[in-house]
């Protein structure tokens, strides 16, 4: 395919929401390139506007789960670089051209991870240099650092799971184990020091806590990320984490319930 000029290339970002006023979001969110919002609502509608001359495409869907939600906007995109995003976003002003540079500096890269600014609690990551993702440290990274080359992903027919996250059967995970599928098909990622904007504050709509169901859901997390390697990576996360996790379940019985997690999905 003719490699496209700068000026060509188009940034589209895809919107996760959940009970929305899709009518001011692109507002709120600070957007300045083409979006798709998905709105997890009470009924069906489409509708589009235009925001600091961008196209605001809105699809109001009755579906619940953030997977779903995610892959509807991904059939529908047409950009060239895909960012993916929740409605807590807020961008910087320039971040469509920090992801464009970052492209076209780096145009071995397939996916590229980005920071946001998020409070303590919720940083599992801060880039400080470029490096390389690789199936052993993509665990950290949420969906809403994501940039993709478009084609790229289409061409690997991988898409996000409806097993977890928001709305689905098991909690988070889904953005852990869409980026590992696109690192075993074969697209290359790697994260760069460039933050674009921050994430509010808010209510998680899966976090309820440090119960039975988390671990059990970790378990049946850990299954599908590591294989035969699921418990000794449980006993790994356990030994890490579980001076702040297991203040309520002792860490014996966290690891149990994420054994019994993992032994219930195995064959699968």
């Amino acid at each position: 395919m003719e490699e496209k000029g700068r000026e060509s290339v188009k940034l589209q970002v895809l919107v996760s929401s959940v009970d929305e006023d899709t009518a001011t979001l692109a507002e709120r969110m600070n957007l300045e390139s083409d979006a798709i919002i998905v709105n997890q609502t009470e009924y069906f509608d489409y509708h589009e506007y235009r925001y600091k001359n961008k196209r605001i495409q809105c699809f109001e869907l009755v579906e619940r789960g953030v997977g779903l939600s995610r892959n509807n906007a991904l059939l529908r995109a047409q950009g060239d670089i895909v960012l993916f995003a929740d409605e807590d976003i807020v961008y910087d002003e320039g971040y469509e051209k920090k992801v464009l540079d970052a492209f076209e500096e780096h145009p071995e890269a397939d996916f590229l991870l980005f920071n946001m600014r998020v409070g303590e609690a919720r940083a599992t990551y801060h880039t400080t240099k470029f490096h390389r993702v690789h199936v052993w440290n993509a665990g950290r990274y949420p969906t809403y650092s994501f940039a993709v080359r478009r084609e790229k992903l289409h061409a690997s027919n991988v898409t996000f799971s409806l097993l977890f996250g928001g709305g689905a059967k098991y909690s988070n995970g889904e953005d852990s184990l869409f980026l590992k599928e696109c690192i075993q098909y074969g697209l290359k990622v790697y994260a760069v020091p460039t933050e674009l904007g921050a994430e509010r504050e808010r209510e998680s709509t899966w976090f309820k806590g440090y119960t039975d169901k988390f671990f059990l859901d970790r378990g049946v997390l850990y299954h599908f990320l590591y294989g035969a390697l699921a418990y000794p990576m449980a006993v790994r996360f356990i030994l890490a984490h579980g001076k702040v996790m297991c203040a309520e379940i002792p860490k014996k019985n966290a690891l149990a319930l994420m054994k019994k997690g993992i032994r219930s999905v195995e064959g699968l």
